[in-house]
């Protein structure tokens, strides 16, 4: 597997991990809670060395927008399917121009 098949694999992971400690900063109650606070640490800073390793091989432009555009549509989705916020049909437009925007960004000439 070459380096940057790696680098979008480690990106992936990053996403991941960053949506991860954004679940669990809901339940820190402002950082009163010991757990959730500990998770929220570990998985951004894990997110941000994850990501970091990533841009080794990847445009730096390109990983933090899919970076950030995959993350904010994941945990638009997590709110809507797990905590019960709005499904406005304006809320699912700006998820799907998040989506079309990091393809448009990732479909652009090197």
């Amino acid at each position: 597997m070459s380096s940057q098949a790696f680098s979008w694999l480690f990106l992936a992971a990053s996403v991941i991990a960053e949506v991860l400690g954004t679940v669990a900063l809901r339940y820190s109650d402002g950082f009163t809670r010991t757990a959730p606070s500990i998770i929220v640490t570990l998985c951004y800073a894990s997110a941000i060395w994850l990501m970091s390793v990533s841009v080794r091989h990847l445009e730096v432009g390109l990983a933090y927008a899919v970076w950030a555009g995959f993350g904010t549509v994941l945990i638009a989705l997590l709110g809507i399917l797990c905590f019960g916020e709005s499904t406005a049909p304006l809320r699912l437009i700006g998820i799907a121009l998040i989506v079309g925007g990091v393809v448009a960004l990732n479909l652009s000439p090197s």
